[in-house]
C-alpha cells in the first residue's frame, strides 16, 4: 500500500469516521483513481473505524503544514 498526496486527497471529503467498506464505497462513487481503491482493499482490519485520513496515512499534511495565511486574502 502506498499513498501520495494526490491519492490521499481523494479521501479528504469522505464521510469520516468510516470503515474500510464505507471508504471503498465512497472512493468508487466519487470516481477516485483505481490506486486509491487498491490501497483501501489492502487494509487488513475489516471492522476498524478510521477517524480521518491521518489514520490511513500518518504523513498526510494538515492545513498547518502549509505556509499560506488565509486571513491575508
Amino acid at each position: 500500500m502506498y499513498w501520495t498526496l494526490e491519492l490521499a486527497s481523494k479521501l479528504e471529503d469522505a464521510p469520516w469516521p468510516a470503515t474500510k467498506s464505507e471508504l471503498i464505497d465512497y472512493a468508487i462513487r466519487s470516481g477516485a483513481p483505481e490506486e486509491v481503491i487498491e490501497n483501501l482493499q489492502d487494509i487488513e482490519d475489516e471492522e476498524e473505524v478510521f477517524e480521518g485520513i491521518e489514520e490511513l496515512w500518518p504523513d498526510y499534511p494538515s492545513k498547518e503544514d502549509f505556509l499560506f495565511n488565509e486571513d491575508e486574502y
